[in-house]
């Protein structure tokens, strides 16, 4: 069974319900916070493998309570050049993982979001699938052939990352694509829909920003009636 680590940040997180009901159904094989994300944890009552950061988001109140019950801490000073989604991601490559998702990791603020969005090249040079994820979509990075297992209508959006991706085919999308070329500054690639329960990407060169809403046709701050 594939390892798979859970890191927290101190994002926006959404329905603490869907974080918790994803620690019973993966059962990751750590849970890690980076700061602040320790907060969340409270809420979704989970106790967190390890901790790691500046503490500088995180009272010392909360900080004894999870010492007690058996968290181990990184600390890190104030000082320093990563983020502390960076130094937890750091922790979770040292436990060999096949994949690890983070969470709270988008929304708030527009710079932390595209900070943690930097870090999925982290996972492609490491040999590791690393995602953000929340209740409503998965965002994740692909750099040769992806199999989307997933829903018909669920809607999935393809942008070119560090540069210009060529030789894009798709599969079991509503809009296929064969040895397409997707260039920064055209959005092309926003809003297909997979129309089948799987669809294929494939990249001859240069790497897809995947974005994949769970339910299909709704999306965050829409108004349904």
């Amino acid at each position: 069974m594939k390892q798979v680590i859970f890191i927290v940040t101190g994002g926006e997180l959404g329905d603490p319900g869907f974080l918790w009901e994803q620690v019973a159904a993966v059962k990751p094989a750590a849970v890690i916070c980076a700061d602040r994300g320790a907060r969340h944890l409270q809420a979704a009552g989970i106790i967190p493998t390890l901790i790691v950061g500046d503490m500088d988001s995180l009272d010392a109140e909360s900080a004894r309570l999870y010492e007690a019950q058996g968290c181990r801490f990184v600390r890190h000073p104030r000082e320093k050049d990563e983020t502390d989604t960076e130094l937890a991601l750091g922790e979770a490559f040292r436990m060999a993982p096949a994949e690890v998702w983070i969470w709270a990791a988008m929304g708030f603020r527009i710079d932390h979001t595209l900070a943690n969005l930097s870090l999925l090249v982290q996972g492609a040079e490491q040999g590791v699938e690393v995602k953000l994820i929340d209740e409503w979509c998965e965002v994740f990075l692909v750099t040769r052939r992806r199999v989307l297992a997933g829903e018909e209508g669920q809607t999935v959006s393809l942008l070119p990352f560090g540069g210009q991706a060529s030789g894009v085919t798709l599969t079991g999308f509503e809009y296929p694509l064969t040895k397409a070329v997707l260039a920064v500054g055209h959005p092309r690639g926003t809003s297909n829909r997979l129309v089948r329960r799987e669809g294929i990407i494939e990249i001859e060169k240069g790497s897809l920003l995947a974005v994949r809403y769970f339910r299909p046709g709704a999306f965050p701050g829409e108004v349904r009636r």
